[in-house]
């Protein structure tokens, strides 16, 4: 890209070879020259940027959107991550006491999570568990056990909160290179109403799937399996029946095809981390947590878990000096059958 100077003495040397005289640098000739050479750099450079729009391998924003929707594809939204709240009283109650749906609890950093359905406290019990999701979209939901502490209104007789598992599956809005990325894919692996790739396309069009894998003769010839999950992982039957319904319709004729939710595997992760002289562990640790947790959601459907990917990711962590992963001993092998979930995790403090 020429800068506005270089045009300048351009068209300068230009006249100079055409007038026979170089004009003077402070001469209005001189100044209108410079003027069209701002006005033709500008020009440059906005062909260069539509140039760049009118290609999935460049294109941004929404203008990779529009090349999205013409592959039949869409940005995948933030997702809310989802999970279970546990509520406690301090003496065993006398008679039932009901926690109401839509109950909010918070982390200690401010990440609000509520209740999606009503928690009872039986007689004689001290705690009682409700599903519970993400106010908001976004990885930010995905907290380790027991981050969720704090009561933002508490209930009668409650006085504590807690998650006993982690907070998974929240997601921020599909970037730019991973939807450009499935753009590029839909290319190299064009469906054609038979192949796999048309049908991994047809469940991904549906709102809430977010991987999909079609298995060719899976029950014998003339059957198809397709495995789908959603963003917080193993889907609902809700999902399922919509899918199956879809594929029944559009499937070839005489191929049975079967919509099904991919077998959880449980992965434990342990990581001994190395932090940097100044920096608090405690923040680390709870930035460790939410990086891990990040990875596990329903795209990992067939993909393996590498320590590899689970080294850089912890290693990229600001005010991580080293890390070591304790946990899995060894690469867990993808299949497309199988969704990597994840179990316990455990961040510890090792010496630099």
């Amino acid at each position: 890209m020429k800068s506005a100077e270089e045009i300048y003495q351009e068209m300068k040397a230009a006249f100079t070879q055409r007038a026979g005289f170089e004009p003077g640098e402070g001469c209005d000739l001189a100044v209108r020259l410079w003027a069209a050479a701002a006005q033709i750099q500008a020009l440059d450079l906005q062909a260069q940027w539509v140039l760049d729009q009118s290609f999935p391998q460049t294109a941004e924003g929404a203008y990779l959107d529009r090349h999205a929707a013409m592959r039949g594809l869409s940005r995948l939204p933030a997702s809310q991550a989802v999970g279970t709240l546990r509520f406690y009283v301090s003496t065993a109650a006398t008679a039932e006491l009901a926690v109401p749906a839509g109950t909010v609890c918070m982390t200690a950093a401010g990440v609000r999570f509520e209740t999606t359905a009503e928690a009872v406290v039986e007689t004689g019990a001290l705690s009682a568990d409700a599903p519970a999701r993400a106010v908001e979209g976004g990885a930010a939901g995905n907290a380790p056990a027991g981050a969720v502490c704090i009561l933002t209104a508490c209930p009668v007789a409650v006085t504590g909160c807690s998650n006993p598992a982690a907070f998974t599956g929240g997601s921020d809005e599909e970037g730019d290179e991973a939807l450009r990325e499935r753009i590029l894919e839909s290319y190299r692996r064009l469906p054609n109403g038979a192949n796999a790739a048309w049908y991994e396309t047809t469940a991904l069009s549906h709102t809430g799937v977010a991987a999909a894998k079609a298995v060719g003769r899976a029950r014998g010839t003339g059957t198809v399996d397709v495995y789908i999950a959603s963003e917080q992982g193993i889907p609902e039957e809700a999902l399922l029946e919509e899918v199956r319904a879809d594929l029944a319709e559009k499937r070839e004729i005489a191929v049975d095809v079967a919509v099904k939710a991919p077998t959880p595997v449980t992965v434990d992760v342990a990581a001994a981390l190395a932090v940097e002289a100044g920096a608090d562990f405690a923040a680390v640790k709870a930035a460790a947590e939410e990086t891990v947790a990040g990875l596990f959601n329903g795209r990992l459907l067939g993909l393996p878990v590498r320590l590899a990917e689970l080294s850089s990711r912890l290693y990229a962590l600001p005010g991580v000096e080293n890390c070591h992963i304790l946990a899995p001993a060894a690469d867990v092998a993808g299949d497309v059958t199988r969704l990597p979930v994840l179990g316990t995790l455990t961040v510890t403090e090792a010496e630099a």
